[in-house]
């Protein structure tokens, strides 16, 4: 087996627990809070809401760190450290004993964090460019498979096993996916003696700086109208349903249906772009997931919710695997792990922002008009995409491939 599909296997296993330990506290966070003494509703949920988006927040700050070691010392350390960090962190959770100090400790598993950036550089810079979308597309499934089981393990485990060993079950996870990256990933990396300091001499040392902001924006965008209609699905699927016994159930498809889609396409579209192109696959995969949000408002029972959300996964699978394409494709191997680290919190900044957004809109103007709003911002970022990128990129990308070629001749 080559050494590329092997480091995949093993980053698809760590990258899918790494998922289901940022995602599984969601749904047991408020009993566990409540089990630490704090029993005012309003508090709680405060306090919820604190604890599960201050991880995201601090992750956004450390990101850039952690991709700028990576070039430095390798991918590989850090997929140990954040590996073993976040195994002891989590493990800790379970002996809190008050909601300082399980803030404190999400806190410190959002420093520790990293583990996706470091995941998604490694297989970037070691998978050669014929195989590199389809590794990607394959990478990706993974983090999609672990957030979309990791709050139904959570509820299993708590609801059969209690509370703290979420905490725990999860922590173990983590220790034998530090285990397998000791024994299993392989990295061939050669230390680069020149050092950037900071974030401005990064950005600075950044060649193709106007398309990096554009897939930076294209995926805040989609984590943002992902995140703003998932986490009050169950408000839109409760105004559709009659039958109130089975609601949590219904909702909880609607939840999995696009994660399910996503699973299935990101492989194929990821394929799919390295023989088209992963601009091709970017622009039609914006502009079919924001089409794909204007039905949504129409439907009438769940059932139909749950078809048009499987649709938007097989849509949206797309753009992930073509967004880390083009990084890779437009950043120079020196840098690949600094410029994912840099555009990596804009994914966590998208899901913080759009759990507040979606929010605060459905509460003011309903849930239809959210999503349009969604729709709105991904068809016009597909018009920009088309401006900005399908009709330029291709003879920016000759260029750096010539530039390429001449350095290494």
């Amino acid at each position: 087996m080559p050494v590329w599909k092997r480091n995949l296997i093993v980053c698809w296993f760590e990258l899918f627990v790494y998922a289901i330990g940022m995602s599984q506290i969601a749904p047991v966070l408020p009993l566990f809070i409540r089990s630490l003494g704090v029993h005012n509703t309003a508090l709680i949920d405060q306090i919820s809401g604190l604890a599960f988006g201050v991880t995201y927040i601090v992750s956004a700050i450390a990101s850039p760190i952690w991709g700028q070691a990576a070039d430095k010392y390798g991918r590989k350390p850090m997929l140990l450290r954040a590996s073993l960090g976040m195994a002891i962190l989590i493990c800790s959770m379970g002996f809190t004993r008050n909601v300082y100090e399980l803030i404190g400790l999400r806190v410190l598993q959002g420093a520790v964090s990293g583990y996706g950036t470091a995941c998604i550089t490694l297989i970037a810079t070691q998978t050669d460019k014929e195989h590199a979308g389809w590794a990607l597309g394959t990478l990706s499934t993974s983090n999609i498979a672990g957030s979309l089981l990791g709050p139904m393990i959570g509820g299993c485990i708590e609801e059969y096993l209690g509370l703290q060993n979420v905490f725990y079950i999860t922590g173990a996870l983590m220790l034998l996916a530090f285990i397998a990256t000791v024994l299993f990933v392989q990295e061939s990396f050669t230390r680069q003696d020149k050092q950037v300091l900071g974030v401005k001499e990064i950005w600075n040392s950044i060649p193709e700086k106007s398309l990096t902001i554009i897939l930076m924006v294209t995926y805040f965008i989609l984590t943002l109208a992902l995140y703003s209609i998932e986490p009050i699905i169950t408000v839109y699927v409760i105004q559709l349903s009659h039958n109130a016994s089975n609601v949590a159930l219904l909702a909880g498809m609607a939840f999995s249906a696009t994660g399910l889609a996503s699973i299935i396409a990101a492989p194929r579209l990821g394929k799919l772009s390295d023989k088209i192109g992963a601009q091709k696959v970017m622009l039609v995969a914006l502009a079919v997931s924001g089409l794909m949000y204007i039905p949504q408002a129409f439907v009438k029972t769940p059932w139909q919710l749950m078809g048009l959300r499987f649709l938007l996964g097989l849509a949206t699978a797309g753009l992930m695997p073509a967004i880390n394409a083009l990084i890779k494709i437009i950043t120079p191997d020196s840098l690949t792990g600094r410029v994912f680290g840099i555009s990596m919190p804009a994914g966590y900044l998208g899901v913080f922002g759009g759990c507040v957004f979606g929010g605060e809109v459905a509460a003011f103007l309903g849930f239809r008009y959210l999503l349009f709003i969604a729709s709105a911002l991904m068809l016009l970022n597909a018009v920009w995409v088309y401006f900005k990128v399908y009709k330029k990129l291709s003879p920016k990308i000759g260029h750096i491939n010539q530039a390429t070629t001449c350095q290494e001749a």
